[in-house]
């Protein structure tokens, strides 16, 4: 996640291309206050917390003769604005983007090193969350392990992050083009999990859980509620959608926030282990190149680890071979050419590992991709020899 900094700060949105709507509607919703009479032309908005000196004269539309003044006198008094709020308007305007905001009720300790851990906490399980909301894109899982792992975290580089000030506020701007998906994901899985927790606390029962993973509950997403609940005495999650998009279809336009506290861990706690161990193991037909061979004797059985390029949703996995198949994946290896392997993808260990491999086969390619394999084992040649003759 991209975190502003002195050097690169939020950006300032053009004036000329800001909706003046959008802009009240951001407003209003961090706080900022409109006064005067009723609405007309213009309106001027004070911040939160008192009137301040700083007030933006706010134009009803852009078709007056001095809107785009009007609009870059505001847009610059939110930047020379020292209230939190103030970058947050900006962001929304720069970046159409839904918020996810995390509060945390947590002890006033004081230390800077305590607060500094505190906001490394929040940041982490934040990611987490918003992670675990990118991989319910992708199909439904009660774990995912390493699958889409790396897909689902190619999204945060494109997310804007806020500071945290003492690891108890912290506000994401995630794009609406690359992530409405994850945010509208999130909304309805962190109430599916709210429910289910209420069920899960009231009956003992635990079906509720194993019907939220439709909704995108997942071991994942229990882990990032208990590691942002784990040390503060509640967390609030709230989602808004883009003031510039409004709401994704079927999703409410205000959702409501979500809250857990600490008398909801052993609920959580109970279904994150129990997602692990009911996830079931798949049958798969991996194609892949061989980047790492090992056995503890010149002859017999070993394993090889395999980048995937084909069959499985991880980027490595490891594959237990018998001799006769190890030999195989070597010489198609020094060769160039990518295996094929038929096996199970075990749940155990993140589905990192194949059992029961079997039908290696070399796969053949075309000859600008085995040029780039065979530079690449020439670069690796020493590693390579060093492996294939046991560790």
């Amino acid at each position: 996640m991209y975190r502003p900094t002195e050097d690169h700060p939020f950006p300032v949105p053009d004036p000329a291309r800001v909706d003046p709507g959008v802009l009240t509607a951001l407003l209003a919703r961090h706080g900022w206050r409109r006064r005067g009479g009723p609405q007309g032309r213009y309106a001027r908005w004070t911040p939160p917390g008192g009137t301040g000196s700083t007030s933006l004269l706010v134009p009803a539309a852009t078709d007056y003769p001095d809107s785009v003044d009007l609009l870059t006198e505001a847009l610059a008094a939110l930047s020379r604005s020292a209230a939190p709020s103030a970058r947050e308007v900006l962001v929304g305007l720069a970046l159409p983007s839904d918020e996810v905001r995390w509060e945390r009720d947590t002890p006033d300790e004081g230390s800077g090193a305590t607060l500094w851990t505190a906001q490394e906490r929040l940041r982490a399980a934040a990611r987490a969350l918003l992670v675990a909301g990118a991989l319910g894109t992708y199909g439904r899982a009660g774990y995912y392990g390493a699958r889409h792992k790396r897909q689902a975290e190619a999204l945060l580089d494109q997310v804007l992050v806020g500071p945290a000030p003492a690891g108890r506020r912290l506000t994401a701007y995630v794009p609406v083009r690359a992530g409405r998906g994850t945010v509208a994901g999130l909304q309805r899985a962190l109430h599916a999990a709210r429910d289910a927790t209420d069920y899960q606390r009231a009956t003992g029962g635990m079906e509720a859980y194993e019907a939220a993973v439709e909704l995108g509950v997942c071991h994942e997403l229990t882990e990032a509620l208990i590691s942002l609940v784990r040390g503060a005495e509640g967390v609030r999650i709230s989602l808004a959608w883009s003031p510039a998009e409004g709401p994704p279809p079927g999703c409410p336009a205000r959702p409501e926030p979500v809250e857990f506290t600490p008398g909801d861990l052993p609920a959580l706690q109970q279904a994150a282990q129990r997602y692990v161990r009911d996830e079931p193991s798949l049958a798969v037909r991996v194609t892949g190149t061989v980047v790492r061979m090992r056995r503890d004797r010149p002859d017999g059985p070993g394993a090889v680890r395999l980048r995937v390029l084909a069959g499985a949703d991880v980027a490595q996995v490891r594959v237990g071979l018998g001799e006769e198949d190890y030999r195989i994946a070597g010489h198609a290896h020094l060769l160039g050419l990518p295996v094929r392997v038929t096996g199970r993808l075990e749940s155990r260990g993140g589905f990192r590992r194949i059992t029961g491999a079997r039908d290696v086969t070399p796969v053949q390619v075309d000859e600008a991709e085995r040029d780039r394999l065979l530079k690449s084992l020439q670069e690796n040649l020493d590693h390579f020899e060093e492996a294939c003759g046991g560790e």
